[in-house]
């Protein structure tokens, strides 16, 4: 009799083993279609998305799922091809040259993909080309942070940039309380939302041309920069557009560093919208259409050391 209850709880055991296991691998990337250009008759507007290398933890800097996401998210909207890339740089690079705007989300600093140097020659003199045609520039998260030497060049391209010991990038609920007039913000509402929100940035002298979309007061106690320690109790921006004098455009975004608030719908849209604003297309009143299955945040991971696949469930709304 108590080999045959063992028997059943095991068997028991096994199934309820069996059957939480997911159907489909989190960490499969191979089905996401990288670097397919448009068709050769395509009229519409080429987006480029380019994905960094591994980074950080388990549901942190998911960048390739990110973008995966936002490859899927764009789609909604006739006239679009976007097209992914990953680690840091397409293997194509005459991608570039069909693409009405770029999109970087990776890390950034030194190890930024976009200011090294390879068998071709500095990237960045290669890029300033693309943004003298006038395509547009965008930064997600760590991909905004600069050193200084190369700051400069993309205050020209984006407007402003986080510049390290002069901004700051601590973890907060950011409270968007208002939003500006701008296409980006169509069919956005205000929303809390806690992310690694970056601030302080370093913004050209004259601020023309630039237009802060997110903003909301941070924390005294996570200004830890001497610039913005002098700043206590002020509105910061997180979240800009720049409107280029050449007619090109670009977006920083210093959200993004949690993987789960893809499932916010605003948080969604901001990006979505900014991605059309800075390739010149009309973004519609109500907002890019950016309908989402909150299972696809589990879709696409990165394999980071040993953890095991564990449900990223949305934001509980209050």
């Amino acid at each position: 009799m108590f080999r045959l209850s063992a028997f059943l709880l095991l068997a028991t055991l096994s199934v309820a083993s069996a059957q939480d296991k997911p159907t489909v691998d989190p960490y499969d990337q191979s089905k996401v279609a990288l670097e397919v250009p448009p068709p050769a008759d395509f009229k519409g507007k080429v987006v480029l998305l380019i994905a960094g290398k591994q980074s950080h933890g388990p549901g942190d800097h998911e960048f390739f799922a990110g973008t995966a996401i936002l490859m899927n998210l764009l789609k909604q909207t006739p006239g679009v091809w976007p097209v992914m890339a990953r680690d840091g740089w397409p293997k194509n690079e005459a991608l570039f040259d069909k693409a009405d705007s770029v999109m970087f989300y990776m890390d950034g600093r030194q190890g930024h993909p976009v200011v090294q140097k390879d068998m071709k020659g500095d990237r960045m003199d290669r890029l300033q080309k693309l943004m003298d045609k006038g395509a547009g520039w965008v930064n997600l998260h760590y991909a905004v942070d600069y050193l200084p030497q190369h700051g400069k060049r993309v205050l020209g391209w984006m407007g402003g940039y986080y510049e390290p010991d002069y901004s700051i990038n601590p973890h907060w609920d950011a409270e968007i309380r208002t939003l500006p007039k701008h296409p980006i913000t169509q069919g956005v509402k205000p929303f809390t939302l806690r992310d690694e929100w970056y601030y302080g940035m370093r913004f050209l002298e004259d601020k023309k041309g630039l237009t802060p979309i997110l903003q909301a007061v941070p924390p005294d106690n996570t200004r830890n920069t001497n610039y913005t320690k002098s700043r206590k109790g002020e509105i910061e921006t997180m979240a800009w557009a720049y409107d280029r004098p050449n007619g090109g455009r670009g977006f920083g975004f210093t959200g993004g560093h949690f993987h789960r608030n893809w499932a916010d719908e605003n948080f969604r849209r901001i990006v979505v919208n900014a991605i059309l604003w800075s390739a010149k297309m009309d973004v519609p009143d109500g907002g890019a259409k950016v309908e989402f299955d909150p299972t696809d945040l589990n879709k696409n991971l990165d394999r980071k050391g040993k953890a095991e696949f564990k449900p990223i469930l949305p934001p509980t709304k209050k």
